[in-house]
């Protein structure tokens, strides 16, 4: 199953990563500058949401939502998503192109230009595709470089359209540069989608509303602000556990509260495959029944170490599920 890549139905969510190959440290604060606002003009142009984020010296997560694909949009829809990508000249050259075959009665013609631009939106893996290869071409020309960049493709992890779920895996990539030691609090850390919007950004803000949100409960951002900070500190008391009491607690088989296990190093999160209630993995199972082993009767996998309430993982992971506070 490994680097298994599903893909949910209709309006779906995902947990993406990437490393920088080699494990190298090259992100520096310009390269991370450049890739957030590279981030968001893919996100528009994909037309997706990216619920939150964090970029590090060597990888980044994304917790992105992809709508369900439209069958049809206006070419004025296209070109406005287009104008996050490409200048106005590429733009005109597109619209008049798409205009001399329709005036020539050559609609398929037209159709198959409109496809070229269509089928890279609400795509996951052609917004990673198109970020990752974006952000290569600019960092490879900045730094006199050429060659890849990344190591290998994205992992990705789907993730149940349920509260628990989402805001769970949210609250897991926020709190990454605490994990690494970079910071007590998220909010101080400058290149991650809770510190983003509470700094006043505008569509990282959008992006944690959207999450909170999707369940009715928050209507204004000071309130959705308040509740995620208590998920992410659980009513404000931090207590996560050093990396030696970690340590501890899994050698004699023990498990950790769901806040001090968010501040571990959990696999789950990045090669679970899928992650959500018993009902929802095995759903996906079964929809992706045939890459799996003909022994295999069920999806769902329970997640050990910690108290997870009702999630589960689509891998029985064996090896270091949970280790102890370290960068991803």
């Amino acid at each position: 199953m490994r680097r298994c890549r599903l893909k949910g139905i209709g309006r779906s969510y995902y947990h993406c990563m990437s490393r920088i190959n080699h494990r190298e440290y090259l992100l520096d604060d310009i390269s991370k500058e450049y890739f957030r606002k590279l981030m968001r003009k893919v996100e528009g142009f994909c037309d997706v949401c990216v619920l939150t984020y964090a970029l590090m010296d060597n990888h980044f997560h994304i917790l992105v939502e992809v709508p369900e694909s439209e069958t049809e949009i206006s070419d004025e829809e296209l070109y406005r998503r287009m104008g996050f990508l490409y200048d106005k000249r590429a733009i005109m050259e597109v619209e008049a192109e798409i205009e001399k075959w329709c005036e020539q009665g050559r609609d398929d013609i037209a159709e198959r230009i409109r496809k070229r631009y269509l089928v890279r939106m609400h795509d996951v893996s052609e917004f990673m595709k198109t970020l990752k290869q974006r952000f290569t071409q600019h960092y490879n020309a900045a730094n006199g470089m050429n060659g890849v960049l990344w190591n290998d493709r994205f992992k990705s992890v789907l993730v149940e359209n349920s509260e628990h779920a989402l805001t769970t895996m949210a609250a897991y990539i926020d709190l990454n540069p605490v994990r690494a030691g970079l910071t007590k609090d998220p909010k101080e850390y400058r290149y991650c989608g809770y510190a983003d919007a509470v700094a006043g950004g505008a569509c990282a803000k959008t992006g944690l509303m959207s999450l909170v949100q999707a369940f009715g409960r928050i209507e204004e951002w000071p309130e959705a602000s308040a509740l995620y900070r208590k998920h992410l500190y659980c009513a404000g008391e931090e207590k996560g556990l050093s990396a030696e009491e970690v340590e501890h607690v899994l050698e004699e088989n023990g498990e950790l509260s769901l806040d001090q296990i968010l501040r571990c190093r959990v696999r789950y999160f990045s090669d679970g495959v899928a992650l959500g209630s018993k009902e929802f993995v095995n759903s996906v199972f079964d929809r992706y029944r045939e890459k799996f082993g003909l022994k295999r009767k069920t999806g769902a996998r329970a997640m050990k170490h910690g108290k997870w309430g009702e999630l589960c993982s689509m891998r029985d992971l064996r090896k270091e599920p949970v280790a102890p506070p370290s960068p991803d």
